[in-house]
């Protein structure tokens, strides 16, 4: 079976958002057919939606799986829901957790469902940063390698919580 290379960007501002966020790395190892390969430090950052909410902590999973990337992204929602993610009531509005697919390999999706790469990636330093420790080699498909990106991207709004970049099987 082949295994492709998956990010996760992982996010919570809700109900003590460090513990949800290490909560999700655990159960990211976890998922069938999947390998947790390097977690990012830890984030803390300014929300992006309305201001009246919590700042959020943020990281990112790098793993591999066997899974298809639409099976990959659909265990990522049932996780979400496991993990006990509510509907947002307001778009990008506080959350307990957040589980973003932001690259699948080099695969290029464009449906209803999934965009890969995820849209926000490049815009984003919550996610530049955490990723940057974890693939800082990994081109970004039509943007970039993302210590380029991550090395241009507005350091407003976001700080290092912890130092902990984590390899798994080394």
């Amino acid at each position: 079976m082949l295994w492709n290379p998956a990010y996760v960007g992982i996010g919570s501002n809700l109900d003590e958002p460090a513990v949800q966020v290490r909560g999700a790395l655990v159960a990211l190892a976890g998922v069938a057919q999947t390998r947790l390969v390097r977690e990012s430090s830890l984030f803390g950052s300014r929300p992006l939606g309305p201001a009246e909410q919590p700042d959020f902590v943020n990281a990112v999973a790098g793993l591999l799986t066997q899974l298809p990337a639409g099976a990959f992204f659909s265990a990522l929602r049932a996780l979400e829901s496991a993990l006990g993610r509510k509907p947002p009531r307001v778009r990008w509005g506080p959350r307990r957790i957040d589980l973003d697919l932001l690259l699948f390999g080099a695969l290029r999706v464009d449906s209803p469902e999934l965009t890969l790469p995820h849209p926000g990636i490049v815009q984003r330093n919550f996610v530049l940063y955490p990723l940057s420790e974890v693939a800082p080699g990994l081109d970004v498909p039509g943007s970039g390698r993302v210590a380029e990106l991550a090395a241009r991207a507005d350091p407003a709004g976001i700080w290092r919580l912890d130092n902990k970049s984590i390899m798994h099987g080394a």
